[in-house]
């Protein structure tokens, strides 16, 4: 119930961000018009979103036949977690990573790059594939992929101020206008990334109650850490709002997008992992 609460919560403020731009770009009228924009991307968000990020990244949709093993892996994962057996995506990417987005459970969606499924054992992956699957048993799914969108929205609208400043000047002072612009995308990506971190670590609490193994999350975890460092991912990169659905950060160590990562330190993840076996 808190989860839920502090989720709602954050999600509001991204979406009263819009009204702050709006103000700074056009006053009342402006804040009202972003306020709209925001609900209205929530919105469509909610139906298409899923849709959109897949289709971003060019994942192809796969089922028994065309990958076997991997089907499977999810099919017995869901029937472990009770959950409606989601579509299956693979990623033709050499960095290894996944992730998960849909609506709800009954509409959701697990992918998995070319290279994480390459890089990781049988039992290492069904510890993966596990904590997506906890995302989507959270309900995750959904708020993760919106506020990414809307993350990036509120990047566009700060950028479209930069190029044609606010039509109420009389109203914002240049300078507040100019601070509203740097700080809201900056903001967009302090609460996205409070979203993030919190379900990352229940995630992979409630993978390894679904897979049975918490070493096994914690033995992948330290390989994609340990090759995804050195594999760029163009998708992500192109579209930073989306690196918070991963299950490991697959933006580049460099610059300020990995003073803001949207996920926990890794070491503290396998530590927590551990510690489930310990306790156990």
């Amino acid at each position: 119930m808190y989860n839920g609460i502090k989720t709602a919560l954050l999600m509001a403020a991204i979406t009263a961000l819009f009204g702050v731009l709006g103000a700074a770009l056009g006053g009342t009228q402006g804040m009202a018009l972003a306020l709209l924009l925001g609900g209205g991307m929530n919105l469509f968000f909610y139906w298409f979103s899923d849709r959109m990020v897949l289709k971003m990244y060019k994942a192809r949709e796969v089922d028994a036949q065309s990958a076997p093993d991997f089907y499977r892996t999810v099919r017995e994962l869901a029937q472990n977690a009770g959950l409606p057996m989601p579509r299956v995506y693979i990623i033709n990417e050499e960095q290894p990573n996944a992730f998960a987005t849909g609506r709800n459970p009954q509409h959701a969606a697990v992918a998995a790059t070319t290279g994480i499924l390459r890089t990781l054992s049988p039992r290492e992956l069904r510890g993966v594939m596990a904590h997506e699957l906890a995302h989507v048993q959270h309900r995750d799914i959904l708020i993760s992929t919106i506020a990414a969108t809307l993350a990036g929205g509120i990047s566009a609208l700060a950028n479209f101020f930069m190029f044609f400043g606010g039509s109420g000047r009389g109203r914002v002072h240049p300078a507040v206008g100019l601070l509203v612009m740097i700080l809201a995308p900056i903001a967009a990506s302090l609460i996205q990334m409070a979203i993030s971190r919190a379900r990352e670590f229940e995630a992979d609490r409630g993978g390894a109650t679904i897979s049975g193994d918490p070493d096994a999350l914690a033995d992948a975890l330290e390989k994609i850490h340990a090759r995804a460092r050195n594999i760029p991912l163009q998708t992500a990169e192109a579209h930073p709002e989306t690196a918070q659905m991963m299950i490991m950060n697959p933006l580049s160590g460099s610059g300020l997008q990995n003073l803001f990562s949207t996920h926990p330190p890794m070491m503290e993840r396998v530590a927590r992992l551990r510690r489930l076996k310990t306790a156990g």
